[in-house]
């Protein structure tokens, strides 16, 4: 099943892709992801209106949730093209709400830097809450999936040892667009292929297989320090082929698009427009 989240009268509403647009639950106004795991775990059809293209407005899959965990170097490709040795140790940092652009609105390039690079990334929302979650229980956790771009303003995230000034820019993490139920993946979506285009053109071209901590890994070792909620979002790390790495470097400039591809999941779009 695949899950969008859109808006309508200010607010937030949950409802399903249909071959025609998307269909709300009959018997329920869905707003939360609490709520939208809860009804998913029930099998309800989803019969109810249908919102045809076009007339909603795409939100991220969840707008704005508690806990955004970051993963960095999980991909062995990514870890050798920086020159950085592979963790045995997942590298956690944070985003916040705020950070988040969906499905086909801007990305936003910011005053202070011209250094935004990409970075496509496997995004997993937990569905089923709990702590010390063990590895072996960890996927029946899973919500869902979905696309992310974690992008990054380079400068500032070296200028300490904490990454968080350059991951945390008003509107530069596009997600989405659609919320993925794992039944439709293979489990912990492994071996799922994984591009970043810039104007067309393949920047990254990986496979999900290269993840150093795979999905239940990170669960497991999350839950660990605190206790996972239902909308919490786990950002998984980038394959090789970011724009710092290459020579000359490369980052993305007011008018361009990015699109993050992840096989089975689909094709998160996202204009560059100078803040």
């Amino acid at each position: 099943m695949r899950i969008i989240c859109f808006e309508q009268d200010g607010q937030p509403r949950y409802g399903v892709r249909d071959p025609g647009g998307v269909r709300e639950p009959l018997d329920q106004l869905i707003r939360d992801p609490a709520a939208l795991f809860g009804w998913l775990r029930t099998a309800a059809p989803p019969i109810g209106p249908l919102h045809l293209p076009g007339t909603v407005k795409l939100l991220p899959p969840v707008p704005r949730p508690n806990k955004i965990l970051c993963i960095g170097l999980n991909y062995r490709d990514h870890a050798a093209e920086t020159g950085n040795p592979l963790p045995d140790y997942p590298t956690v940092f944070l985003r916040t709400a705020a950070s988040l652009a969906a499905h086909e609105t801007a990305l936003l390039l910011p005053r202070e830097s011209s250094k935004l690079d990409f970075e496509a990334e496997l995004a997993v929302v937990v569905g089923t809450g709990g702590r010390r979650i063990a590895e072996g229980d960890a996927l029946s956790h899973v919500g869902g999936y979905s696309c992310f771009n974690d992008a990054t303003l380079r400068d500032y995230q070296t200028r300490s040892s904490q990454w968080g000034m350059g991951k945390n820019f008003d509107r530069t993490g596009g997600f989405g667009p659609d919320l993925v139920t794992p039944d439709e993946l293979p489990p912990g979506a492994r071996g799922l292929s994984i591009r970043t285009r810039l104007d067309g053109d393949i920047m990254q071209d990986g496979t999900t297989n290269d993840m150093v901590f795979g999905v239940a890994p990170l669960i497991a070792l999350l839950s660990e320090a605190m206790t996972l909620e239902p909308g919490d979002v786990i950002i998984t790390g980038t394959p090789a082929g970011v724009g710092v790495a290459r020579r000359p470097r490369l980052y993305m400039r007011a008018g361009q698009t990015v699109e993050i591809e992840i096989e089975g999941i689909g094709t998160l779009r996202n204009i560059v427009e100078a803040d």
